[in-house]
C-alpha cells in the first residue's frame, strides 16, 4: 500500500483518521502503532515481524547504552553494529555475490548459486533513525523512552515509514507524550498532503515512461539524451519531494510538525549548498552522525577532503542496492564537495548565473549515474549527453512527447523556477487564500482520477 493508491485514500486513511478523531488522546499512540504496523504488514507480513524484532532492539538498546555506565559507549557501537549488520545483509548481500560471482566467470570459473534477497522497504530509514536514537542518549541529548508503546510509534509512523523523512527521536519525543488534533493543524496537513500527491501523480509519474524509454535506449542522441536526464531530474524531484510533503501532512493532521526535507534544492548555487536543500533529513544526519565524529573540517584540508569524500561515498552507497553506480555518484558529489571547498579556501567565487548553470548541470550528470541501472548504460547516456550518438530527436521519444507529457515538462520546470522568479507576496490576501484552497483540491482530483484510470505508480525512494 502507497499513499498514492486508491486503497490508501478510499479506504486506509479516511477510516485511520476517524477512529483517531474519536479515540481518548491517551490511546491515540496505540492506535497509530497498530494502524502502521497493519500499513506496513500490508505490503509483507514477514517483514513487518522483522520491523517488530528491530523496534524491539532499539527500544531495550536505548535502555541498555542509558544505563551501562562506563561500558555506554560499547553498547551503543554493538547496538549500531548489529542494525548495520542487519542492512548490510538484506541491502548488499545481492551485489556482493553477484559481484564476486561476475569475477569468477571471467576467470572460468562456474558462477555461484544464489537466491536474491528482498529488500524490506523503508529498512534504510528505520537503522538510520535507530542509530541516531543510540548516539543521542549517548551524548546525554535526551533520556530514553520508558514506553515501549510511544518509542515503537515513533519508529513506525505509517506518515514517515517506508521512505522517509528520517525523523530524528529528539524532534517529536514531546509530541508522543501530549499533542492535540486541531483543525487549523488538521486543515494545513491536508492541503500539504494533496500537494504531495499532485507532485507526484502530475509531473512525476506523467515523465515516468519517458526515463524508462530514454535509459532503455543503446545510443540515446544530444536530444533524447538531455529531455530523458531532465525528465528524470524533475521525476526525482518531484516523487521523494511529493512523498516527503504527503508524509510531512499526514503528520501536522495528527498533531506532528516534521522537519522540512527540501528546500528549492535546484535552485542552490554550489554543491554544498544543493546538499544544504536535497533531502535534509539525510544530509544533516550525515553531517552530524558521520562527518563531524570523523574530524569534519577541523583538521586540514586533506583530512577535510578525506572527511567528504568518505561521508558521500557511505552516502551513495546507502542508496544502492543493485548497482555499484550509486557508489561512484557519491564519490562525485564528495569530489565536488571537496572542490567547493578548496575553492572557498582560496576566496574562489563564479558570477551567480554561472555557478547556479554550473551547479544544475553537474547535478543532472550526475543524476545519469544515479538512474542508469549499471555503468554500461550510464556510459552511453553521458555519451548521449555530450553528442556521441548523433543529436536530433529520436522517433520513440518524438512519439512520447505528447500533450500531457510536455505540460508535465512545463509545469515541473515552472514550479521549480517559480520561487526564484515570485519575489512578492500576491497584491491581495483574498486572492492568495482562494488559490491556496482551491488549487491543491484541483490537484488532488485530478491526480486520484489519473491514479483511478492509470494504476498507482511506486515511488522512487521505496528501493531505496
Amino acid at each position: 500500500m502507497v499513499f498514492a493508491s486508491l486503497e490508501f485514500l478510499s479506504v486506509f486513511l479516511p477510516a485511520f483518521l476517524l477512529l483517531y478523531a474519536v479515540t481518548p488522546a491517551r490511546a491515540r499512540n496505540a492506535l497509530l502503532l497498530a494502524s502502521s504496523w497493519l500499513f506496513y504488514g500490508w505490503w509483507s507480513p514477514l517483514f513487518l515481524l522483522l520491523f517488530i524484532a528491530l523496534t524491539a532492539l532499539a527500544w531495550a538498546g536505548g535502555l541498555l547504552v542509558e544505563h551501562a555506565g562506563r561500558h555506554r559507549k560499547a553498547a551503543m557501537v554493538v547496538l549500531i553494529a548489529l542494525n548495520l549488520g542487519v542492512l548490510a545483509w538484506f541491502k548488499y548481500a545481492n551485489i556482493v555475490v553477484e559481484t564476486f560471482s561476475a569475477g569468477l566467470v571471467h576467470m572460468g570459473a562456474m558462477p555461484i548459486a544464489w537466491q536474491r534477497i528482498a529488500l524490506p522497504i523503508g529498512l534504510s530509514f528505520t537503522v538510520l533513525q535507530a542509530i541516531s536514537y543510540f548516539v543521542d542518549i549517548y551524548r546525554g541529548k535526551f533520556p530514553a523512552e520508558r514506553r515501549p508503546v510511544d518509542f515503537a510509534t515513533y519508529l513506525a509512523m505509517f506518515g514517515h515509514l517506508v521512505a522517509g523523512p528520517i525523523i530524528r527521536y529528539d524532534w517529536i519525543r514531546q509530541r508522543l507524550a501530549h499533542r492535540s488534533m486541531r483543525w487549523a493543524g488538521f486543515a494545513k496537513g491536508a492541503r500539504r498532503f494533496m500537494i504531495g500527491m499532485s507532485m507526484k501523480v502530475l509531473v512525476a509519474d506523467t515523465l515516468s515512461p519517458v526515463v524508462e524509454q530514454v535509459f532503455a535506449t543503446a545510443g540515446p542522441s544530444l536530444v533524447d539524451a538531455w529531455l530523458g536526464c531532465l525528465a528524470y531530474t524533475l521525476q526525482l524531484f518531484f516523487d521523494f519531494a511529493g512523498y516527503s510533503a504527503m508524509a510531512i501532512g499526514i503528520g501536522a493532521m495528527l498533531g506532528f510538525r516534521f522537519p522540512e526535507n527540501f528546500n528549492t534544492p535546484y535552485l542552490a548555487r554550489n554543491v554544498a549548498d544543493f546538499w544544504r536543500r536535497w533531502h535534509i533529513s539525510l544530509s544533516s544526519w550525515l553531517r552530524d552522525y558521520l562527518y563531524v565524529p570523523l574530524g569534519g573540517s577541523r583538521r586540514g584540508n586533506g583530512r577535510t577532503v578525506a572527511n567528504l569524500m568518505l561521508t558521500m561515498g557511505i552516502g551513495g552507497l546507502w542508496h544502492g542496492a543493485d548497482s555499484w553506480n550509486f557508489l561512484y555518484w557519491g564519490l562525485a558529489h564528495g569530489a565536488a564537495l571537496s572542490v567547493v571547498h578548496l575553492w572557498r579556501g582560496r576566496g574562489f567565487t563564479l558570477p551567480a548565473p554561472l555557478a547556479h548553470a554550473a551547479t544544475l548541470v553537474f547535478v543532472m550528470l550526475g543524476w545519469t549515474l544515479f538512474r542508469s541501472p549499471d555503468l554500461a548504460t550510464a556510459g552511453a547516456m553521458l555519451g548521449g549527453q555530450f553528442g556521441l550518438h548523433g543529436v536530433g530527436l529520436g522517433a520513440a521519444l518524438s512519439n512520447m512527447l505528447r500533450l500531457p507529457v510536455v505540460l508535465a515538462y512545463l509545469l515541473g520546470i515552472a514550479w521549480v523556477v517559480a520561487p526564484a522568479l515570485v519575489k512578492r507576496p500576491w497584491p491581495t490576501h483574498s486572492a492568495r487564500a482562494v488559490a491556496a484552497t482551491l488549487l491543491p483540491i484541483g490537484g488532488f482530483v485530478l491526480s486520484l482520477a489519473l491514479v483511478a484510470s492509470r494504476g498507482t505508480v511506486p515511488f522512487l525512494y521505496f528501493q531505496f
